[in-house]
């Protein structure tokens, strides 16, 4: 009886030790799953300075472009916003029609650091940043009149029609003919 006293006995210290590892595992794990999803940004959230989805603005348009997202090689390399950033290449010669594909790639990237030297001065490192961002708005025009964005006017007697939603998201047309908003998460365009 003393064996069975002593085994039952210690059966009941080894579990109730288990059950505070578990707990202990338990509450680290918590922890650590709580501060991830505190620190991660959402999903839907890629313009890096203004935590939008989309290339968007507000009120006058002059200042659309100042707190967009970053497009790179690495930072949304296949998508819509990228498609437009090529349009704007192009528009200013930098980029030939059929390049427009939506993918910033290197023949994207050597174009935008000739653009950057063109437009931004400093450093041209080929990354759309804020401050090209910002100089590609100051071609936004409005060229019916209405108050409304409707144009990006190129350097190179080339332009194409840009429009602002209701809730302030741009769009432009693809190379098909089908109008896109110009999204940071997916690749639609043609």
């Amino acid at each position: 009886m003393g064996m069975k006293t002593r085994t039952a006995s210690a059966a009941a210290t080894s579990k109730t030790g288990c059950w505070k590892r578990v707990r202990a595992v338990g509450g680290v794990a918590a922890a650590v799953t709580a501060a991830v999803v505190l620190s991660a940004a959402p999903a839907s959230a890629s313009g890096d300075y203004s935590g939008l989805s989309t290339v968007a603005g507000s009120g006058a348009f002059g200042d659309d472009w100042n707190d967009e997202g970053i497009l790179s090689t690495t930072r949304h390399a296949s998508s819509n916003a990228t498609c437009l950033w090529q349009k704007i290449l192009w528009a200013d010669g930098k980029l030939a029609w059929d390049d427009i594909d939506g993918v910033f790639g290197s023949g994207t990237r050597e174009a935008t650091k000739e653009w950057q030297r063109d437009w931004v001065g400093g450093t041209a490192d080929g990354v759309v940043g804020k401050a090209t961002f910002t100089a590609a708005g100051k071609s936004l025009r409005d060229t019916d009149g209405n108050g409304s964005v409707d144009t990006y006017r190129g350097t190179e007697g080339r332009s194409f029609l840009v429009s602002r939603t209701a809730d302030g998201d741009y769009t432009f047309y693809d190379w098909g003919g089908e109008k896109r908003l110009a999204g940071y998460n997916y690749l639609t365009c043609t």
